[in-house]
């Protein structure tokens, strides 16, 4: 407080790690900050559950060595010495057979591709990673850039596979700034120089980081209202108003919206007609993420890719590959994510519908898993995580502040030279505080 004038009052609305760190940051800037989730639990996308008697993350998450600001912020929560961290193996399911690529030699042994085509796929990846100017990029289609320079077979072999695994047929409208993104954040630990990268994990997972960061925000004095959902924001009377859907509305100064585009559009009263447009227009995809606690763990590989067609799920994630075996007894973990658009039918299926048809894949590559050895299976659903990078996206970007006085929406869309990860969402909360200091 300065010049003897109250604080501001905002209200941050949606409780995931954006969210999260955005009500911290306004709050330190000496903000009266009350923050709205409809979740009875902090975490959107990050948030945990609990999987037999194993409480862990709904979704795969990993730090990397070079994420700074996530680390930062979890060195600032308490928690950066308890990282614990790995140098993980990489497998691949192609022409039947699992084969690990977790160096440049097993990398020449792949038998999908040629010696030549090895070459013209590690110059793709080094090149990618020196590039700095990702705008030029996110005007050249995916395929068309990565043709160009893997090679015709590499691509069909190699790039299409993982391609229309993450994206599906819309990779056909994802711009090469999409790629580049994926491997600029991998490659990013030795442009700073260290020789290699590492993936780490919070002893406990996201469950500890939530629980800390709930302390964090009552210490400091942050209003979290959980169990919340917000019905409506707009102007009205004393300000911006957050309408909940049970409970009496309160006028704020200013309001960030932190949900989704499309549920942005739906909350935000008095837009005009290019705002909710480019809020519902962007075309977004969703996840449908298996959660899979096994008797013991797979081969060891974090990520196992798969080439080969008929899969109902994107690739094979073993948490129990990189985090200490002790955090799940000594057995598996394992995520079965499937991307998806947001009507797809996949998103109707029930736990045991997607059961049947998972686990046959999962054995398909782990024939060593038995149904018996399958001690608990839960599914995650989510129909808009991320906007999908289409050729000019960067030129489409909803608005940060809006035409509503005080009113501001802060979500994925406005990630734009980035994967969606922890450490992108802890960056844009960062700089979106930093634009509001001086309200």
């Amino acid at each position: 407080m300065t010049g003897g004038r109250s604080p501001s009052r905002w209200a941050v609305v949606g409780g995931g790690m954006l969210g999260l760190t955005l009500a911290l940051r306004l709050r330190q800037q000496g903000k009266e900050v009350t923050l709205y989730e409809a979740a009875p639990a902090l975490g959107g996308l990050a948030g945990a559950w609990q999987l037999g008697d194993v409480v862990w993350d709904r979704h795969y998450h990993v730090t990397l060595l070079s994420d700074a600001a996530l680390r930062r912020l979890l060195d600032e929560l308490g928690l950066g010495a308890e990282l614990e961290w790995t140098e993980t193996r990489t497998g691949v399911f192609a022409q039947g057979r699992l084969h690990s690529v977790s160096n440049t030699l097993e990398l020449l042994r792949f038998p999908v591709l040629r010696f030549g085509d090895v070459l013209r796929l590690g110059a793709t990846i080094v090149g990618a990673s020196r590039i700095r100017d990702w705008r030029r990029l996110e005007q050249v289609p995916v395929e068309d850039w990565l043709r160009r320079w893997s090679g015709a077979r590499t691509f069909e072999r190699f790039w299409l596979p993982l391609l229309r695994s993450k994206l599906g047929e819309s990779h056909r409208r994802t711009s090469a700034a999409f790629i580049w993104a994926t491997i600029q954040r991998l490659y990013a630990a030795r442009r700073s120089g260290m020789k290699k990268e590492m993936f780490g994990t919070v002893a406990g997972g996201y469950a500890r980081v939530l629980d800390r960061f709930a302390q964090r925000l009552a210490h400091d004095g942050v209003a979290v209202r959980l169990g919340c959902p917000v019905a409506r924001v707009g102007r009205g009377e004393g300000g911006v108003v957050v309408a909940p859907r049970l409970g009496p509305a309160q006028a704020f100064d200013h309001v960030v919206v932190t949900t989704p585009s499309p549920a942005a559009a739906r909350l935000c009263a008095g837009l005009g007609p290019a705002e909710a447009a480019a809020l519902t227009d962007a075309e977004h995809l969703g996840i449908v993420c298996a959660s899979a606690l096994l008797r013991r763990p797979l081969d060891g590989f974090y990520v196992t890719n798969l080439l080969d067609d008929g899969f109902p799920f994107t690739g094979i994630i073993e948490m129990s590959a990189m985090a200490r075996p002790q955090h799940f007894g000594g057995r598996g973990l394992v995520y079965l994510p499937r991307y998806a658009a947001p009507d797809d039918p996949v998103f109707e299926l029930d736990d045991e519908a997607l059961r049947a048809r998972f686990l046959p894949a999962l054995q398909r590559v782990y024939p060593q898993v038995g149904d018996a050895d399958v001690l608990a299976f839960r599914v995650s659903r989510v129909r808009h995580v991320v906007p999908l990078p289409t050729i000019g996206y960067s030129q489409r970007l909803p608005p940060t502040d809006t035409s509503v006085p005080g009113l501001h929406i802060v979500n994925a869309a406005q990630i734009v030279n980035g994967t969606l990860n922890v450490n992108e969402t802890v960056q844009l909360a960062e700089r979106a505080a930093a634009a509001y200091a001086a309200l």
